[in-house]
């Protein structure tokens, strides 16, 4: 899949089967044939299960007394959410692996996985164009959902998109610049999870509001263990990420802090919201009834049950592991948020099966 010599930008030019000398002047060889593991690798299928956690919370906040179509769930709006933030999320992966490598911001200082173009492992202009197709895919399944639920739905995915792109691609790269934690923030936990909801509903509710804070803020602690074991390789290499401006220690601080966030975002749930208080789009002649979540019943806070999945990377973030050893944390971080994910999906459907 690389592309012949003389073709493409200039940063793309590569030898097939010849070493290559990219924007950094780094020698690096790309071979004739990327294997399929290494698209596979390069798609960091470890951050997919996490993508979905904010897809499948929000959804659940839809919830209604009773099962059965009409009352349950819009089951094809489900899949496309979830296409759309699985094929956001390798686009994402790739087009980050894309724009680090012909930056050579991704050499030898990296401590995370081998990423495809700084490894040589494939041309440049073969990642950039996996990037836009999995783009494509995302933004087919999202104009499904506009057509359905609202053409306005298709500013959001273009923002999507764009945040995902310029996390790390264009001139001026936001998450070079330290804004990369509010972009994640925004649009792979809050929109994520607003946004499955709104599909169902064609409604936001304050319910869907605060699982996408707490979907959020541990999306949010994913980069930033991320970061965190970056944090000198990237400082080296001109990225002044978040972690790079706050320094190690405050890094770590922000961690916890947004793992805690992540879980206080649920108390609101616990506090006898009986309709979920239709923050837009309940129409008079067609009345939104939604389970009921009633003061005192425990089953709105069943996301706690994924605390002990954040006992062990807090530990090791708040003890001071760096480099290698975090990359443990970040694989706890995502196991942590799809279990949030999945233990709220599960409380709020008890909740329905329950009224």
């Amino acid at each position: 899949m690389a592309e012949p010599a003389g073709s493409g930008p200039a940063s793309d030019r590569v030898v097939v089967g010849r070493p290559s000398v990219g924007d950094s002047g780094r020698t690096t060889s790309v071979p004739d044939v990327t294997r399929v593991r290494d698209w596979v690798a390069g798609a960091r299928p470890r951050t997919l299960p996490a993508s979905l956690a904010p897809v499948i919370a929000g959804t659940a906040t839809t919830a209604r007394p009773g099962f059965g179509w009409g009352q349950g769930l819009i089951w094809w709006r489900l899949a496309m959410a979830l296409v759309v933030a699985l094929a956001l999320q390798i686009g994402v992966n790739y087009a980050n692996d894309y724009s680090d490598g012909v930056r050579g911001t991704d050499d030898e200082r990296r401590v995370g996985p081998r990423r495809l173009v700084g490894s040589g492992l494939a041309a440049p202009a073969a990642v950039r164009r996996a990037a836009a197709a999995a783009g494509l895919v995302a933004g087919g399944a999202g104009l499904a959902l506009a057509a359905a639920a609202g053409w306005w739905l298709l500013a959001v995915g273009a923002a999507c998109l764009a945040a995902g792109w310029f996390y790390s691609g264009g001139r001026r790269p936001y998450g070079y610049r330290g804004w990369g934690e509010v972009g994640v923030f925004v649009f792979f936990g809050f929109v994520a999870a607003v946004g499955s909801a709104y599909v169902q509903l064609e409604a936001i509710t304050a319910r869907s509001i605060w699982v996408g804070v707490g979907c959020g803020c541990l999306s949010c602690a994913l980069l930033v263990a991320n970061n965190l074991r970056d944090i000198a390789g990237d400082a080296a290499a001109g990225k002044h990420t978040l972690a790079v401006r706050l320094g190690e220690a405050r890094t770590r601080m922000l961690y916890g802090a947004l793992v805690a966030g992540g879980f206080a975002a649920l108390a609101p749930l616990a506090t006898g919201d009986q309709q979920g208080v239709l923050v837009l789009g309940n129409r008079a002649n067609d009345p939104i009834q939604l389970a009921p979540l009633i003061s005192g019943e425990p089953w709105p806070l069943l996301g706690l049950a994924a605390l002990p999945l954040a006992a062990r990377p807090l530990w090791r973030v708040l003890r001071g592991d760096q480099g290698a050893d975090l990359i443990g944390v970040l694989a706890a971080t995502g196991r942590l948020l799809a279990g949030y994910g999945l233990t709220v999906a599960a409380g709020l459907w008890l909740v329905s099966a329950l009224n």
